[in-house]
């Protein structure tokens, strides 16, 4: 059979850009680690003398749920000076200090412990780091004693309201460094097979739950960052478990619902501009949509440059905001309400949008600003901190 020379001279091309591609993401993976090197070196030497907590280490008499499930309370909700024993009432943007919040620390620190231990693992091939995150891994998942439950049934709720609620689900975005530590440690023989396979049921039934309970559904369709922070997640977890119909669903909603109805022509987000922390909010949700793109694109499926009929793309999104991360002086709306001062840090939406689109001043900035923030408000709007586990090493 004879095969035409511009089938030939068509293929070559195609291979020759993947190749040209596949470097260059190496190369943008060697110019971050030079940047993260020492740090990561030093959280993972932390991380290698911790010991397991997870939900089962406290509980509040508060929850209605058992001490396996995950509790948290709406963070901007107060006692009522007018009926103090009485349900809570509002205070958008403020957040409740007396609220307990063991949980969501427990979770944030295994996830910082992951990340880790996943990022220097990845860097050294020291797999030390694997066989203490092993340790963690089946405290939080496989462990009886000490195993949360996949569900976010408590999560977010308001004294004298209700006993959880589906906005709530947003704080399982923590466990996106988790599931993906776990990807970037799947071939290291430390990672035993029976902890492999129970940490991915974990995370099967999770999803299971996420995409059938009536919390789920409520929160996918929010029309703001929550609706994004669900399909990030699922993106992720999706992706741990090889879920293709997930990740199929997800890459349609960014397409037809994330995308068109929550980006303006000019690339801002206007849920988030109007509401006491725009600044803040904005820049979690072009980090939350940042992931999305990165997650779930592939060879066939590119939605780094996926383009509405209008124009809107994630790429407008991160010319819009970008100006006010280098100089947040020209911000032209009010301070937020809370953590003005604490806000930009080392986005991710700086690194890989540099990453995709070449761009060496988004790329500087992301150098220069802080990649250990200490402040948990700032670290809880920031679920991705351990860029280099979502890079390719060798492109």
């Amino acid at each position: 059979m004879k095969i035409k020379k511009s089938t030939i001279l068509i293929a070559t091309i195609i291979m020759t850009l993947a190749c040209s591609r596949k470097e260059k993401q190496a190369s943008w993976y060697r110019e971050a680690e030079e940047v993260l090197h020492g740090q990561v070196l030093k959280e993972a030497r932390w991380a290698m003398e911790e010991e397991p907590v997870t939900v089962t280490a406290e509980t509040s008499p508060r929850s209605a749920g058992s001490k396996h499930d995950f509790y948290s309370e709406g963070d901007y909700w107060w006692p009522d000076p007018e009926n103090p024993d009485g349900p809570y009432i509002q205070k958008d943007g403020m957040t409740n200090p007396d609220n307990f919040v063991a949980h969501r620390q427990a979770m944030i620190r295994f996830s910082k412990i992951i990340g880790a231990l996943a990022s220097a693992y990845k860097i050294t091939g020291n797999e030390k780091y694997v066989a203490q995150a092993v340790v963690h891994l089946k405290a939080w998942f496989t462990d009886p004693a000490t195993r949360m439950n996949p569900h976010l049934k408590c999560s977010q709720a308001i004294h004298g309201r209700v006993t959880g609620r589906g906005i709530g689900i947003i704080d399982a975005i923590q466990l996106m460094e988790v599931a993906q530590g776990v990807r970037c440690m799947e071939g290291a023989g430390t990672l035993d097979k029976e902890t492999l396979a129970g940490v991915k049921k974990w995370f099967s039934d999770y999803l299971e739950w996420l995409t059938t309970h009536p919390y789920g559904k409520e929160e996918m369709n929010k029309e703001n960052n929550h609706g994004t922070c669900w399909v990030m997640q699922a993106a992720s977890f999706a992706r741990l478990t090889g879920n293709k119909e997930i990740l199929d669903f997800c890459r349609e909603r960014y397409k037809k619902v994330l995308l068109p109805e929550q980006m303006a022509e000019d690339g801002s987000f206007p849920c988030e501009i109007g509401r006491t922390k725009a600044y803040g909010y904005s820049l979690f949700n072009l980090d939350a949509m940042v992931m999305v793109c990165l997650i779930l694109s592939e060879p066939g499926e590119d939605l780094w440059h996926y383009r509405t009929p209008d124009g809107r793309s994630i790429k407008k999104g991160i010319e819009y905001l970008y100006p006010y991360v280098a100089d947040k002086s020209r911000w032209y709306f009010k301070p937020d309400a809370m953590y003005w001062d604490e806000w930009p840090v080392a986005h991710p939406f700086l690194v890989f949008g540099a990453m995709e689109f070449n761009n060496r001043d988004w790329l500087g900035t992301w150098k220069e600003l802080d990649h250990d923030p200490q402040v948990e408000e700032v670290i809880r709007n920031l679920p991705v901190r351990h860029p280099l586990i979502w890079m390719n090493k060798h492109g």
